[in-house]
C-alpha cells in the first residue's frame, strides 16, 4: 500500500486539472489549488516518514 502512495498527489492534481478545464479556467488561475494539493501531500508524507522513524527498531 505504501508503494502506491505516490499516486495520491498525481490523482489529486489530475482531478483538479479536470475541474479547471470543466469550468473554463487555465492552469495559471488554478495554481494556488495545485500548491494546496502539493502542500497537503507533503504534510502527509512527512508525518508518515516521522511515524516510520519512530516505530523502527
Amino acid at each position: 500500500m505504501i508503494k502506491l502512495l505516490f499516486l495520491l498527489p498525481v490523482v489529486m492534481c489530475a482531478v483538479w486539472y479536470w475541474y479547471l478545464q470543466q469550468n473554463g479556467w487555465n492552469i495559471k488561475q488554478g495554481r494556488k489549488g495545485f500548491g494546496y494539493i502539493i502542500g497537503f501531500n507533503l504534510t502527509i508524507a512527512i508525518c508518515l516518514w516521522i511515524i516510520m522513524l519512530l516505530t523502527q527498531h
